[in-house]
Formats: structure tokens, sequence, C-alpha cells
């Protein structure tokens, strides 16, 4: 069962579930959102993540995720990544990746990408480092790559434009080294939640459902990864779901909760920590 769940903690950080995750020190900057969860499996707590949202310079944004498996889970699976996007903010609001990094670290080996984008929305180029070998710049072809943009930044133009007032609904193209893929969010209502031990946020939430749906590239016959997990999802009737909220005035919406359901039982991802400036909120749990 743990090794099911090695694919988790890397959708949820993609997700900004992806959503995900970055704590320099008691206090954040202001105007930097700073967000910690807990992913819990069967009532077991599996996997902490932690998001930093910088919006704080005119005209960029950058986001730093790191998480990693944790207590009887890290024993059997370690698994640790992290995940960082920066960009450009364009006119009419648009998210352009610059170079978006992906390190992620299986019983010690570390698997790095960087992926490379111009301004003008084209694909640059691929440069990948596994264990201790050279670093090298991958040639990919253009099918695969151009006209796509980073998880990250389709999960942020999602999040914005929730902020504006708007259903969460759109779709992405994303390249993530060897496959090409179309993100797609869909709007699911909206929902009151109630603050738990678990989970800090108090308010109205909009209901996300995420989809991968693959174009091209080397994709399995039989669906493994997120894909396998978000098909477990469907067999169940739900999809993926993300539960996005506002905390403060003026800050970008900010995913508070993650259900997943798989064959091996329903994972909820939980916000325990938000920081901005000099504001602190912190789940009950996270307390005792």
């Amino acid at each position: 069962m743990a090794v099911s769940w090695l694919s988790l903690p890397a959708i949820i950080l993609s997700f900004g579930v992806a959503l995900i995750f970055f704590v320099a020190s008691a206090r954040a900057e202001p105007g930097v959102q700073t967000l910690t969860y807990d992913v819990y499996a069967s009532g077991f707590h599996v996997v902490e993540a932690e998001l930093k949202i910088d919006l704080s310079q005119n005209g960029r944004y950058d986001i730093f995720a790191d998480g990693g498996t944790r207590g009887a889970l890290k024993a059997l699976a370690p698994w640790d990544g992290t995940f960082e996007t920066k960009g450009w903010i364009l006119k009419d609001s648009v998210y352009q990746p610059e170079v978006h990094k992906s390190t992620a670290v299986w019983r010690g080996s570390p698997d790095v990408k960087e992926y490379f984008y111009g301004r003008d929305g084209s694909f640059k180029k691929l440069r990948t480092q596994e264990d201790e070998e050279p670093i090298e710049d991958i040639e990919v072809e253009d099918e695969l790559t151009q006209g796509t943009i980073d998880v990250f930044s389709a999960t942020l133009s999602m999040l914005e434009n929730i902020g504006a007032g708007n259903e969460c609904a759109g779709a992405s193209e994303i390249f993530d080294g060897k496959r090409r893929f179309e993100m797609i969010f869909n709007h699911e209502g909206y929902q009151d939640l109630a603050r738990s031990s678990y989970n800090l946020y108090e308010g109205p939430s909009t209901m996300c459902t995420v989809e991968v749906k693959p174009i091209s590239g080397k994709w399995h016959k039989k669906p493994r990864g997120w894909l396998s997990i978000q098909e477990q999802g469907r067999e169940r009737g739900t999809m993926p779901t993300v539960w996005v909220g506002h905390i403060g005035e003026n800050n970008t919406p900010v995913p508070v909760k993650v259900m997943v359901k798989t064959a091996y039982g329903t994972l909820f991802m939980h916000l325990v920590e938000y920081k901005n400036g000099e504001e602190y909120l912190i789940a009950k749990k996270r307390e005792d």
C-alpha cells in the first residue's frame, strides 16, 4: 500500500497542490503567502509539505514548494521533493514561466530537471541530472514542448481566476520531461468549510476537480502515477478535488484542502499553518 502512495506527494506539490510549500522562519515577508500542509491516508500522517507564493515583485512571480514522506511511510518509501517556478506576469494576468526546476530524491538518489521558457511563450530547453551524472541538455521535439507551461503556472492562473470572481475553470498544456498533457480544472460549485482540528480554514470555498489528459510522448498503455490515481478516483465517482479559499484581504486565493480517492482509501491534504507578514494561523492539531 505504501508504494502506491509514492506519486501522491509530487502530485499534491504540483497543485500549488501543486499547490504547495516553503517555510523560512516563523515570520513571513509581507505580501508573501507561506502555507504548510499535512497529508493523511487512512488516518495516518504520511506527508508534510510547504508552499510559498511570492507576488511581491512587480511583474514577477515565484512559487517554491517542498515536501516528503514521513513516519512509517518514510521508512518504507523515503521520498523528498522540491519544486520552484520563476516567471513573468504579462498583460491580462498571463503567468509565463521563465524557469521551472524539480528535484525528486528517492532513497537518496536525486533526479533534477530544469525547464527553460521564453517570455514570448516559447520553450527553450530541458536540462537534466541524475545522481552524480554530469548535467545534460536534452534535445526534445517541438511537438512535445512548444506552447506548454509548467504545473505551478497553470495552477496559479486558476487561483487568480477564482480571485477575480470567476469559476474554477481552465486548461493548460504541460510538458513533464517525457510527456505532453492537458491539465484541466473543472468547476464543481461552492462550499462553506468549518474549521477543524486538522484544518485551520473556515469560510467559503470554491471546489475544483483536476484532470490530466495525455496528448503525446511516452505514455504507458496501463495508467501509472497520477493517471492511475486519477482513474481510481473516477471509478469511485470522484475525481481529485481541491477546495480553494481566500485568507486575508487582497491576497491570491490558496488551496485549503485536497481530497483524492484511491483503491487504497481516501487521502486528504489539510492546510495546517498560514503566514503572511504579521498574520499567522495554525490548526489546533499542530498546537497540541
